[in-house]
């Protein structure tokens, strides 16, 4: 229960952070290049302060090799980077709450990048969540009217992309945890800081600043630490009460907390058609997981904790 607690609080804060991004992106107008260069090196900085503190000189063994470094750069840019552009695009374009449905798909584009470059065959339950998660992306997306979109089909695009992104995000990293045993908050870090050089070279954050306010300053401030710092901390702590199976069915509340903010501060107007078809993705994604860790043994649910930060 404690673990499932503090996954919850930590799924929540990303729910909170969303909606967050709808109001910078939306009320404060805020260029995508200038915020994910400010963004990106303040988590960066602060992530990688952190690693130092708690593992000093371990936090630069990450550049002990080229193979390393090769994925620590596709994670950055590929993964992280490309994720949290197409994310921001998603909601700009959008709402906060359809994105976080669409990239909350991640885990069924990870399945069909099985399927697609290792031609592993899916599971039954893979496909039973396939159909599923096709019928709620139809309705939440549709309202249930092929003649209209609830969102402008850019933003659709944009989350779609932001779902297969953050499998990028989820897979990239795996071999630098789990093969050279580097402390999740480092590459975290380390990928946080590079993405903000790439998006620094094309926005620097001194370049063309908004008006600097107390709502920007407090906005930014809370996407930085409520969406990336403190929830990745806390599903770290809850990892150690709870297993990543457990844990992972708590990541629901992100899409309903997002969904809830916006209606409640954003006159966010849903119809039964969406609320259904956001209903349906999540238990989607709850059947493919199932599936699938059942599959794993026990031992690699233990200890192999597989979560995604926003």
């Amino acid at each position: 229960m404690k673990g499932i607690f503090w996954a919850t609080v930590a799924s929540a804060m990303f729910g909170i952070s969303g909606t967050v991004l709808q109001f910078i992106s939306q009320g404060q107008n805020i260029p995508a290049s200038w915020f994910l260069s400010t963004r990106t090196l303040g988590a960066g900085v602060v992530l990688l302060v952190i690693s130092l503190i708690l593992y000093g000189k371990k936090t630069f063994a990450v550049f002990r090799s080229w193979a390393e470094l090769g994925w620590l750069l596709a994670y950055a840019f590929i993964g992280l980077g490309a994720n949290l552009l197409t994310f921001y695009l998603a909601v700009q374009t959008g709402n906060a709450a359809a994105a976080t449905i669409l990239q909350y798909l991640s885990p069924l584009f990870i399945v069909l990048g099985s399927l697609l470059f290792k031609h592993e065959h899916p599971l039954r339950s893979d496909m039973i969540a396939f159909i599923v998660a096709l019928l709620g992306v139809f309705l939440a997306i549709t309202r249930g009217n092929l003649a209209q979109l609830a969102i402008p089909l850019s933003s659709l695009l944009w989350g779609i992309g932001s779902g297969i992104t953050a499998a990028g995000y989820v897979v990239l990293p795996r071999n630098l945890i789990r093969d050279h045993g580097h402390a999740p908050v480092t590459v975290l870090g380390w990928g946080t800081f590079l993405a903000s050089i790439g998006f620094n070279l094309v926005h620097p954050v001194w370049v063309n600043m908004p008006p600097i306010t107390g709502t920007l300053v407090g906005s930014m401030s809370t996407v930085i630490l409520v969406g990336t710092i403190l929830p990745f901390g806390l599903l770290l702590y809850s990892s150690h009460f709870a297993p990543s199976d457990v844990i992972s069915i708590v990541d629901a509340t992100q899409p309903v907390i997002t969904f809830v903010l916006s209606i409640l501060f954003l006159s966010l107007k849903i119809t039964l058609a969406e609320v259904i078809g956001s209903v349906l993705v999540i238990v989607a994604i709850y059947l493919l997981q199932r599936g699938r860790r059942q599959l794993e043994p026990p031992f690699e649910r233990e200890v192999s904790p597989n979560q995604k930060v926003e």
